[in-house]
């Protein structure tokens, strides 16, 4: 048998991670020892836990610990991160350390550095004092890269007990929910990240057209509570169709019903645009008169058009390259505390997996699976709201006013 001790710290019992630890350790078939276990004993008092882990070998108890890695256990007494420097670029080493989404910090030179830029499915590169997160795309020949799992301490996120007004469906994902109740607390905590300086994101998907959700969206833009708009070609699309023609996909928004020939006013919509030099050209000629893209040229409110095989023309802003659309997405979100994420599934998971655990995501869809797709891929802090996303916009905006 070969042993290991780990510490943990945190709101352990609250956030589940105990159970979720001795359950872990058990499904490995490995066996643990609670050496000390010291609960905190008020809201804001954290707990900490001391466990001896033993497994048949060394492979074996090498896998645990990473796993554990993900609930805030780390190796007792280690020793400094063991940094490599890299060998080629646009690769790292074999061993190298694969982030989460989570606060992480690496032990250089006796002390604890926390890493800059979290985000999940990076390395961690050295550069004197400092620590961050690079895609393994960008690293470099030379650059000094966190190996193996010693001297990594990893803090899960969990939300303020005393301030509940994001945790208040503790990452449930229900339809039996009332929309009005979660619409309130998520409009409050959108005011509470604005009065925190923080920037709000919205991934959004064509749905907010073909739900009638336009008119509300644009107005949450007049009134500040929509920062970036992270979304594809579609979303644009289908905007400026129903801006030019009154139809989405040749189907009338406003009898829902299919129009002679509409079909065609997609492709004459892409087009128009073209012809036009692009979204904001048309703003400014006066050809695009109303919309959610109209509204973000008025009112400031940048966007990234990430493209994909699928897109039909595509409109001039939309990014084709997929290396430089993650770039862009990734830039977007810096000082980002909230990200409101409506019916794209493809999109919010790529937004997903750039923002750290401490970025509140709101995902709202009429698929439950939706939501559950995103906390399977590791953005365990979304919460989902199972609506219409049309409701939900008419209910956002009415519940920001004032």
């Amino acid at each position: 048998m070969v042993s290991e001790t780990v510490d943990a710290e945190g709101h352990l019992i609250d956030s589940g991670d105990l159970q979720a630890i001795l359950t872990t350790i058990v499904g490995q078939g490995a066996s643990y020892e609670i050496l000390q276990f010291d609960m905190g004993r008020t809201n804001a008092s954290p707990s900490r836990l001391s466990l001896r882990l033993s497994t048949g070998t060394q492979e074996a108890l090498d896998h645990l610990l990473a796993t554990l890695s993900t609930y805030g256990c780390y190796v007792k007494d280690a020793p400094d991160a063991m940094v490599r420097v890299n060998d080629i670029a646009g690769a790292a080493p074999p061993d190298f350390y694969s982030t989460t989404n989570h606060l992480t910090q690496v032990l250089l030179g006796g002390a604890w550095v926390t890493v800059a830029q979290q985000r999940m499915d990076a390395a961690i590169v050295v550069d004197g004092p400092r620590a961050f997160c690079r895609k393994l795309r960008d690293l470099a020949a030379g650059d000094r890269v966190v190996c193996g799992m010693q001297g990594i301490r990893v803090k899960p996120d969990l939300q303020d007990r005393d301030t509940p007004t994001f945790g208040f469906m503790s990452n449930d994902v229900s339809s039996e929910r009332r929309v009005e109740v979660s619409v309130a607390r998520v409009a409050a905590m959108l005011r509470e990240t604005k009065a925190r300086g923080e920037k709000i994101a919205f991934v959004a998907g064509p749905v907010v057209v073909h739900t009638g959700g336009t008119e509300y969206f644009c107005e949450l833009i007049r009134r500040g509570y929509v920062d970036v708009i992270l979304a594809g070609n579609a979303l644009a699309v289908h905007d400026i169709e129903v801006a030019l023609s009154g139809t989405s996909l040749g189907i009338d928004l406003d009898t829902g019903r299919p129009v002679e020939h509409g079909h065609r006013n997609h492709m004459r919509a892409i087009n128009a645009i073209r012809r036009a030099g692009g979204i904001g050209a048309a703003v400014t000629s006066g050809l695009l008169t109303r919309g959610v893209m109209h509204a973000c040229h008025v009112h400031g409110v940048p966007y990234v058009l990430a493209g994909s095989i699928r897109d039909d023309g595509p409109l001039p802003e939309t990014v084709m390259d997929l290396t430089e659309a993650q770039d862009r997405y990734a830039a977007a979100l810096q000082g980002v505390g909230a990200v409101i994420m409506l019916s794209s599934m493809l999109h919010s998971i790529g937004v997903g997996n750039m923002v750290p655990s401490w970025v509140k995501v709101v995902s709202v869809d009429i698929n439950p699976a939706v939501v559950t797709k995103l906390s399977d891929r590791g953005s365990t802090q979304t919460v989902g709201v199972v609506t219409d996303v049309g409701l939900f916009l008419h209910q956002l905006a009415n519940a920001l006013k004032g």
